[in-house]
């Protein structure tokens, strides 16, 4: 006589059914490997324009706190007598903490690029430059420094380096932006890319999705599974997207230090900080992108 199995009343398995979704499904993988690279590809966007930024205003404050000065010799004075002239004239002016005559040799290497690397002749007039740093809160203008040369009586140009400043300026702002676009860009793929597998996953699973609406179950419910599993999905994709991009920034600023890059884009400590909100932020907008996607279709199925 065979005996029949009696389920417990308190079997887990009997109370809590097997998910609509599975859990081992092939293309999930494919679809996590694409939301991690988004993932970190929007975290390498955030820090690149933190490091970006950084550069900018870093060297905003070098050229806004200095001015160069280009003097010229006159038939009355030789190139560094009028340079050394210039320099105690312009130490004297409100706004000026030091000014500096350079060395010959400092303003023919600035000139060497465009007459080549021979020596120059040693009778061409070159112009001497004068290094001038101005008080960071109340600096002199270049209108300033100018009357008080002419005053003097000496040949000069003066340099406040506002143009460079204007220019470096829209450059960091331009990058800014530029980061923005491509973080709101990949944003958007990775909301559309959620909300296809959404509708793919509720046409593959039509039969199933009319049998449990005929039991009873709500448009709300079946939207739930979505969102808790593209959002889970995407809370470990933002994870591991972060993490990589946070290693990438380790990377660069430790083996980039003291070369070109790491002045074109000083990271700091605190930037690898910056994809920490990624995992949430990914889960959030994945999570709502399948609800509305699943409740849309679901309105529209017969």
């Amino acid at each position: 006589m065979s005996e029949t199995a009696v389920t417990p009343p308190m079997d887990v398995k009997r109370w809590w059914p097997a998910p609509m979704l599975p859990e081992t499904d092939g293309r999930q993988f494919t679809l996590l490997f694409v939301l991690t690279v988004l993932c970190l590809l929007a975290s390498l966007s955030v820090i690149g324009a933190l490091a970006a930024g950084r550069a900018a205003n870093g060297w905003q404050a070098q050229l806004v706190g200095s001015a160069t000065v280009v003097v010229r010799a006159t038939d009355k004075e030789s190139a560094d007598a009028a340079a050394a002239r210039a320099a105690e004239t312009l130490a004297g002016v409100k706004g000026v903490t030091e000014a500096r005559a350079l060395e010959r040799d400092k303003a023919e290497a600035l000139v060497k690029p465009f007459l080549g690397p021979d020596p120059l002749p040693a009778d061409l007039p070159v112009p001497r430059l004068v290094a001038v740093e101005l008080d960071k809160k109340t600096p002199a203008g270049a209108a300033a420094l100018q009357a008080a040369l002419k005053s003097a009586g000496v040949d000069a140009t003066v340099d406040d380096h506002s143009l460079w400043t204007r220019q470096i300026m829209n450059a960091g702002a331009l990058a800014g932006w530029v980061a923005g676009g491509l973080f709101a860009t990949i944003v958007a793929a990775a909301a559309a890319l959620i909300a296809f597998a959404t509708r793919q996953g509720l046409a593959t699973r039509n039969e199933l999705v009319m049998v449990l609406h005929l039991a009873g179950a709500t448009d709300a419910f079946i939207a739930r599974q979505f969102q808790a599993r593209f959002g889970r999905m995407a809370f470990f994709a933002g994870f591991w997207g972060g993490a990589l991009a946070a290693a990438a920034g380790a990377a660069l600023r430790l083996y980039a230090h003291g070369q070109t890059v790491a002045a074109l884009l000083p990271v700091e400590r605190t930037d690898l900080f910056a994809p920490l909100p990624c995992p949430f932020v990914a889960a959030l907008i994945a999570a709502v992108t399948a609800r509305l996607t699943a409740e849309g279709a679901l309105r529209r199925m017969p």
